[in-house]
């Protein structure tokens, strides 16, 4: 798995949840997390939340920590929303290490109420994606600054949540080296 943090900004309009995104950004031909930061400003062309698309609904942020996953060894949409879930988990555990009131509701995040985070995951004919943002500031929703994390604590968040996910991921494909089958005695 290539685990990549981009230092420039980068603004997230929903195009990048395309497959291949990350071979044609940074050449990464294999399973990815790819992190950044900037606005988050989703365009109903690109909403795959049909939910969402049907109410007109806008996804906005004028600063965002975006994750964007992909996995190549399946198309299953099953798949890629359990591995929404565990992302999803294992930022609620990081972040509630940081407050106490962070809330997880399927694949979206709560601090105090408020939703901090914006999720999707889907499928393509070659690969599963996944993004995941976090609100750094937000003036109606949840963010980290309710959290108590700023300025370069936000990238050190980045680090830190993308190193997670990688070392799970990593954790599980060792484990499914040393499992043996139920039909071999």
């Amino acid at each position: 798995m290539e685990r990549i943090i981009l230092d420039n900004k980068q603004d997230y309009d929903g195009s990048q949840i395309s497959s291949l995104w990350a071979y044609n950004l940074a050449d990464v031909q294999e399973d990815s997390i790819i992190v950044f930061r900037g606005v988050c400003d989703v365009k109903l062309e690109h909403m795959i939340d049909l939910e969402d698309k049907k109410h007109g609904d806008m996804i906005f942020s004028t600063d965002m920590i975006h994750f964007i996953i992909e996995h190549f060894d399946s198309t299953d949409l099953k798949l890629v929303y359990a591995r929404q879930r565990l992302f999803t988990a294992l930022v609620a555990d990081l972040l509630s290490g940081y407050h106490s009131n962070i809330i997880r509701k399927g694949d979206d995040l709560f601090v105090d109420g408020k939703k901090l985070t914006v999720s999707i995951a889907s499928t393509s004919a070659v690969s599963q994606k996944i993004h995941f943002g976090i609100n750094v500031v937000h003036d109606h929703y949840g963010s980290l600054e309710d959290i108590g994390i700023f300025g370069d604590e936000v990238a050190v968040l980045m680090d830190k949540i993308s190193m997670l996910y990688y070392n799970e991921f990593i954790d599980i494909e060792k484990d499914l080296r040393k499992s043996r089958p139920l039909d071999v005695i």
